[in-house]
């Protein structure tokens, strides 16, 4: 009962927590990146940076599929490099959960970074700080609270992420089954009681990091 409850609670934070950190880096980045940006297709860039957060699981999954399956160039690659294939694996299950976090995280780090006073850095540039400085010292301090919230609000959704985990990653129990994937599996055997026991955990965990991105923000 143990082995069974904490094994996809264990993977599920792991993968959470690998998803968040590649988030929000990629965040920072492409959120700096398109900060006041104007520029022809902008809204094309956005809409493709955004469009995980509003297409069906189903469709995300079935993209990473085709975008890394072994029938694809990069997937043939992957798997010549490591010598698997990337379909059906912890890594899977991370890149699927980062797909569909990122959007959350760029909005919020996007909206943080233009909303900064542009005196405020030109001033930075008169003393000499270069762009790293700028960026280490003035920008992420200014927008310190966005980047916090982006980055909770990410590691939740990539915590309950599952359409796009099992197709992609499947539901391997001790390699790629999540909270979210386990109750399915729990429910549908009808354990009700393990099912509410992961429902009750992913609940609890989710809740407090709401909590503490509201807390942050008043």
């Amino acid at each position: 009962m143990a082995v069974d409850f904490w094994s996809p609670v264990r993977l599920s934070l792991e993968i959470a927590t690998v998803s968040g950190i590649l988030v929000v880096i990629f965040g920072l980045l492409l959120g700096k990146l398109m900060a006041n940006k104007k520029f022809k297709g902008v809204a094309l860039v956005e809409t493709v940076f955004l469009l995980p957060l509003v297409l069906p699981p189903s469709v995300v999954g079935f993209l990473l599929i085709v975008v890394f399956g072994r029938n694809s160039p990069v997937g043939r690659l992957i798997e010549s490099i490591f010598k698997q294939p990337l379909m059906f694996t912890w890594w899977a299950a991370v890149i699927a959960s980062t797909v569909v976090a990122f959007p959350l995280m760029y909005q919020s780090v996007k909206t943080g970074f233009e909303a900064i006073d542009e005196d405020i850095e030109n001033a930075a540039r008169v003393d000499g700080a270069n762009g790293y400085k700028l960026f280490m010292l003035v920008t992420i301090p200014l927008t310190f609270k966005t980047i916090i919230s982006g980055a909770i609000l990410s590691f939740a959704r990539a915590l309950g992420e599952f359409g796009a985990t099992l197709m992609f990653a499947g539901n391997i129990p001790g390699k790629t089954q999540t909270i979210p994937t386990a109750i399915y599996v729990a429910l549908d055997s009808g354990n009700m009681e393990l099912a509410w026991l992961w429902v009750a955990s992913i609940v609890g965990i989710s809740f407090l990091m709401l909590i503490f991105v509201h807390l942050m923000k008043s």
